[in-house]
């Protein structure tokens, strides 16, 4: 069975194994739709129809046009919510291939010659745990799937909270971050070979967990 994981996945994992394991292999476990996340696609597909379309951001969202709009006139190809993945061996594929191993989406990605930008969207009102292991992971994936870009200048653009966290990756640079990052991921298969999934309790068991019938779980009944 080929297993594919993703930044999402991976830090589910590393949160808890048990709700990791409840949500996404036994899927006795959906979490109702929340509104954050509903209000973060939808500004999501807005920032994508402009830069890519040009078309008009709606009103309620106007208050991104002047956070996003700089990146339409930086030099390159632009890519939009652009999905990559790469097999077991770390070889470049298609997002959805058989063979894929590991996956991300860039919510915006600009190649200009041996350089890459990375923009990631966010709409939480605070910067405060902003977390650029994710655009670590998306560089990585640049690298693979171009060849020629030899630095990723990447950001973690706060819309609400109008931020912006950045950080720089640099092609030599990724053979070593590799290596962490197949560690954790050799971490999630032996949780699926020896079906072991302890929980790890954290901040989410205070009432936000939806396994509900966890030990750690404040609000069991």
């Amino acid at each position: 069975m080929n297993r594919t994981w993703s930044y999402s996945s991976i830090s589910l994992f590393q949160q808890c194994p048990r709700k990791y394991h409840r949500l996404r292999v036994v899927k006795d476990i959906v979490e109702p739709p929340q509104d954050h996340l509903i209000y973060g696609s939808a500004v999501h597909k807005a920032a994508e129809e402009y830069l890519r379309d040009g078309t008009p951001i709606p009103e309620k969202f106007s208050y991104i046009e002047r956070k996003i709009a700089p990146f339409k006139n930086m030099p390159g190809t632009m890519l939009c919510e652009h999905e990559m993945g790469v097999t077991r061996n770390l070889e470049p594929c298609a997002f959805r291939d058989k063979d894929v191993w590991f996956r991300g989406i860039a919510d915006l990605l600009i190649v200009n010659g041996d350089k890459a930008r990375v923009a990631d969207w966010k709409t939480s009102k605070s910067s405060r745990y902003a977390d650029r292991k994710q655009l670590e992971l998306l560089s990585l994936l640049v690298f693979k799937h171009f060849p020629e870009v030899r630095s990723v200048s990447a950001g973690l653009v706060f819309l609400v909270a109008d931020d912006l966290v950045t950080a720089k990756y640099e092609r030599d640079a990724q053979e070593e971050s590799w290596q962490v990052w197949l560690g954790e991921a050799h971490l999630l298969d032996q949780a699926f070979n020896n079906d072991v999934w302890n929980p790890r309790p954290n901040f989410t068991c205070r009432g936000w967990c939806p396994v509900s019938d966890c030990e750690h779980n404040q609000k069991r009944n």
